[in-house]
């Protein structure tokens, strides 16, 4: 099969339509340019210029070929420059996974991040409950995780990503039933929206070992997994429910939210999750920069 350099022997010769013009142009001597052409020829079965000690000229078969000849090498020079860019994480592709609470606040702030350090790459963003993105990591269905803790897995690579407050979300007709600046002894008792035990494991047991330290019993009216399906409760009276303070962004008609800051309230904790050994440039980037902070 002919060679990419048989190729462009022959464009310059085509478009030159001198084989002295074209070896200069490609910084070679005639002898060798014209064994080029005749090993294209050879290759290809068929005579693609006719020349003669006065004039140089393209064949029909020449002229035929001459179209796919350019796009060859354009391909091949695309091809080597996509490559390169890839190489260097400035182009290319990284899936992400989050949690619900994450696309309320943080993800923006980490694709604008990720697109700050390769404004050229594709991102495929997938919400996903933190134990779907550990198998989705494993499966290298995401290269990039934010998730909540514990991460028990050993081929996953864990980096802190930020930490933020609860908030109590109320239905605003029962706002005045509860202070300005309610602790967790003011649960005690009262109708709660709780975390799923499976599906929001984090919340779960975080909200658990809350009431439990401070002997508190509320009153737990549904388990949810979803925060946007326990405002939606919140809204319609069935009870009050523990966000992360992100999360107060939803705007929810008839659901006011008030923070929780008396110990021992404790910070909701995110973190970045990536397969150790995912050799994506732009993963490999994201975390040098993550690293250098």
């Amino acid at each position: 099969m002919f060679e990419l350099s048989h190729l462009r022997c022959f464009v310059a010769v085509a478009e030159e339509l001198h084989f002295g013009r074209a070896a200069e142009r490609l910084n070679m001597t005639q002898p060798p340019l014209s064994r080029q052409i005749r090993l294209l020829e050879h290759q290809v079965g068929t005579a693609l210029l006719e020349r003669n000690s006065r004039s140089v000229q393209l064949t029909a078969a020449g002229r035929s070929f001459l179209p796919d000849a350019h796009r060859i090498l354009r391909l091949a020079n695309e091809a080597a420059s996509t490559a390169r860019r890839i190489a260097r994480g400035d182009s290319g592709s990284l899936a992400i996974g989050f949690t619900a609470s994450v696309g309320y606040g943080l993800l923006p702030e980490i694709v604008k991040r990720i697109r700050d350090i390769s404004p050229d790459i594709r991102l495929t963003l997938k919400e996903m409950v933190s134990s779907d993105q550990l198998e989705a990591l494993d499966a290298r269905q995401i290269d990039l995780g934010v998730l909540r803790p514990p991460v028990d897995h050993g081929d996953i690579e864990t980096l802190p990503c930020s930490t933020e407050a609860l908030v109590l979300a109320i239905p605003e007709r029962l706002k005045d039933e509860w202070p300005l600046n309610p602790t967790i002894n003011d649960f005690d008792q009262k109708p709660l929206l709780m975390y799923s035990p499976y599906e929001a494991k984090y919340f779960h047991l975080l909200l658990s070992s809350l009431f439990e330290k401070s002997a508190v019993q509320p009153e737990i009216v549904e388990y949810v997994s979803q925060i946007h399906t326990m405002l939606a409760l919140v809204r319609a009276g069935l009870g009050v429910a523990i966000i992360p303070q992100g999360a107060s962004t939803l705007r929810f008609d008839g659901v006011v939210f008030r923070p929780i800051t008396t110990v021992p309230i404790q910070p909701v904790i995110q973190l970045y999750a990536f397969r150790k050994g995912n050799d994506n440039p732009i993963l490999q980037l994201f975390k040098s920069q993550l690293k250098n902070q």
